[in-house]
């Protein structure tokens, strides 16, 4: 189900007039990175007293809670809309988590619909934005493209470009993560898997029960697994190994799950990579390992690229290619993000494809942008018809769609019971 975009909502109008064009190097708008590392509050008194604030639209404050804080800005010379949700990092009332459509591995849904299932134990969600790349259609559909971990559960498996994630300290990180997922059969020998996704001909994919009722598979082979004796199990959870013990080996696919089994599926032109020994009552290793490590954190989720490392706005060494991925990377499009610095987070929504509105921007216009605000560090989202910025009960930014597109997953700020 899709929901209409608001509207009527309130901003912050800034304008270039007087000042030199864009590009963003050349952006004066009335603020600074220093006024942003400052917080939005003295951004906005700032704003107000500026002469490049339109004068038909007062500067003020959209939104705001304890310690957080959304506001919309408008550049019409440009034109851009730009949503921000600025978080105070050491404010304990919040903590960050990630969710799925459905609750569980697969599937699509709007992103209010997805905090309409947030699990109460994480928290009641305040703010939030769209997440990772997703598979679109077919039978995997709502499969992220990359690492996600939910109230400490592993979803999916890292495909070895960014993600972003919360540390055991409650520190945020984004960084590429490869997976070091592996099966040890019992001569030794190991063999590389996927995780909750569409498995290959040639590959191994294992399913827990976040994927649904069955493994959804055609073909292959499939092998039925229990805790091993003293092995710690379900739910399966980043850097960890686990005992499990082969119940039944099946010759079809789309084998049946449940809350106590996982399914590893050998694709048809995999057979050479399981050891052909592995009989009911075989002991398997299974390993969660990645790299860098991630063992014991409780919230990931996985977009790319990095924007912002240490201050440092990365360079895009893009391919000399065509193809829509490479293109979209350069072209100015709707665009959503995470940054932060020591004092504060932000989620970031810039509106695109309503050139009344907003004509959105390209992967290096953002990361100025951000680098702008004071982030440090930063990564990039889905964007697009994805692009979706919430806060406070409602979505904020305007759809390029109109209306809400059902997506993969999301970043949520949460506010916890004192």
């Amino acid at each position: 189900m899709r929901r209409a975009a608001p509207q009527n909502r309130q901003s912050l109008v800034f304008s270039t007039a007087g000042k030199a064009s864009y590009p963003l190097s050349g952006l004066r708008v009335g603020f600074c990175s220093w006024c942003w590392g400052r917080g939005l509050g003295l951004l906005l008194v700032l704003l107000a007293a500026s002469p490049a604030a339109a004068s038909e639209h007062p500067a003020r404050i959209a939104g705001a809670l304890p310690g957080l804080v959304y506001t919309n800005s408008r550049i019409p010379d440009v034109p851009w809309s730009i949503h921000v949700v600025q978080l105070e990092r050491a404010n304990p009332q919040y903590q960050i988590q990630s969710t799925h459509a459905t609750g569980g591995a697969l599937g699509l849904d709007t992103l209010s619909d997805q905090l309409g299932i947030l699990n109460p134990a994480l928290g009641t969600a305040v703010a939030a934005i769209n997440g990772d790349f997703y598979q679109r259609d077919k039978t995997y559909a709502g499969a992220p493209r990359g690492l996600q971990v939910v109230g400490g559960e592993l979803l999916s498996g890292p495909s070895g470009g960014a993600s972003f994630w919360i540390d055991a300290l409650g520190e945020p990180h984004t960084d590429k993560v490869e997976s070091r997922f592996q099966i040890t059969w019992p001569d030794g020998t190991a063999t590389a898997f996927g995780l909750n996704g569409m498995r290959r001909a040639d590959g191994l994919e294992l399913y827990t029960p976040a994927i649904g009722p069955s493994t959804l598979t055609a073909g292959g082979r499939e092998l039925i697994l229990t805790r091993a004796e003293g092995s710690s199990w379900l739910p399966l959870r980043i850097g960890r190994t686990y005992g499990a013990r082969v119940r039944e080996i099946r010759g079809a696919g789309n084998t049946r799950l449940a809350s106590d089994i996982l399914v590893l599926s050998i694709g048809p032109e995999a057979f050479h990579g399981a050891n052909p020994q592995v009989i009911p009552g075989a002991i398997l290793q299974i390993s969660t390992a990645s790299r860098p490590a991630l063992h014991g954190i409780r919230t990931a989720i996985a977009g790319g690229p990095v924007l912002i490392r240490d201050g440092k706005r990365q360079t895009m060494n893009l391919p000399d290619s065509d193809s829509y991925e490479i293109s979209t990377m350069q072209e100015r499009h709707p665009r959503a993000a995470v940054g932060w610095n020591e004092r504060y987070l932000f989620l970031v929504e810039v509106d695109g494809r309503q050139r009344d509105l907003s004509v959105g921007m390209t992967l290096d216009e953002l990361a100025r942008f951000l680098t702008r605000m004071g982030c440090q560090q930063a990564m990039n989202f889905d964007g697009g018809g994805s692009a979706t910025l919430w806060f406070d009960g409602q979505v904020r930014n305007n759809p390029c769609d109109r209306m809400e597109r059902e997506i993969a997953n999301c970043l949520v700020i949460a506010r916890t019971k004192p």
